[in-house]
């Protein structure tokens, strides 16, 4: 009996952290919703943080996705993302696949290499990237934010991979080697396939560090026309007062895309990351 007790409240516990960590998840959301639907005048007159108004300010939506110009911004991530994330996932895929599959030399020595990109700050390459595409053009463009996150990007995509591939049986290899296949054919149509849920795991994850990515997206696009959606929404916060349910309102209609593409690979997402850390 002791012993029963003993468990039940070891999982009453386990209950109780879990719920209060989920209420940490939620409150935030629940707060920026009842922020969307909340008027000016809803602030003025002191309505509560969890209070339901009166009316619903729905308008606030309409108003992101219209005067806000947030269909432009979200269009302009949509097309960054698009780019960046299945080359990303292409080029790492074809380093991490040398790096275990091929009989490379130094292969360690490599792959610490590539990974010291995860080891250089973004912020201290500011100034030069900036002084470089100003030179170069780049400024204003799709392609100069495109290749600065590839180029921030790649390492942590070839850690995931890396991860994965190295866990796959070489037996596939040389079976696949011994029934006439050479390298590309087995990159492309063996190798490739079974690593599904480690290149959904970097879809989601990437999507989403490349859609939320501010810093590099400030400095190289200035062209409101251009903007992603963490700058645009900046233009939502007024010089000298905020709308805040308006600037909730285009938060929680941005988030649509992510949480679409999370729901699309998420059945791959655990076996993706327990793979890579093997």
């Amino acid at each position: 009996m002791e012993g029963k007790a003993k468990k039940n409240a070891k999982l009453a516990l386990r209950y109780l952290v879990l719920i209060i960590l989920a209420l940490l998840w939620i409150v935030p959301i629940v707060t920026l919703f009842l922020t969307a639907i909340k008027a000016k005048s809803d602030f003025i007159s002191g309505l509560g943080l969890f209070e339901f108004p009166e009316r619903l300010a729905l308008e606030n939506f309409t108003s992101a996705m219209t005067q806000g110009r947030l269909f432009q911004y979200m269009k302009n991530d949509l097309i960054i993302c698009l780019m960046k994330v299945p080359l990303g996932i292409f080029i790492s895929s074809m380093a991490a696949f040398a790096l275990t599959r091929t009989k490379l030399k130094h292969a360690t020595a490599w792959f610490v290499f590539l990974l010291l990109g995860m080891m250089l700050p973004m912020q201290i390459a500011l100034v030069p990237i900036s002084i470089i595409y100003n030179k170069l053009g780049l400024i204003n463009t799709y392609f100069g934010l495109f290749y600065i996150y590839i180029g921030f990007g790649v390492s942590f995509m070839i850690l995931i991979m890396h991860g994965f591939m190295k866990g796959i049986d070489f037996a596939i290899d040389e079976a696949a080697y011994i029934d006439g296949a050479n390298k590309w054919q087995n990159f492309f149509h063996i190798i490739l396939p079974i690593c599904k849920p480690a290149i959904a795991t970097l879809f989601i994850t990437d999507f989403l560090s490349t859609w939320n990515e501010y810093l590099l997206a400030s400095v190289i696009i200035n062209d409101n026309r251009l903007k992603t959606v963490p700058t645009g929404l900046m233009t939502f916060v007024g010089e000298h007062g905020t709308d805040y349910g308006y600037l909730c309102a285009g938060v929680l209609i941005s988030v649509i895309p992510v949480m679409v593409v999370y729901l699309i690979f998420q059945r791959y997402f655990v076996e993706g990351m327990a793979g890579a850390v093997k």
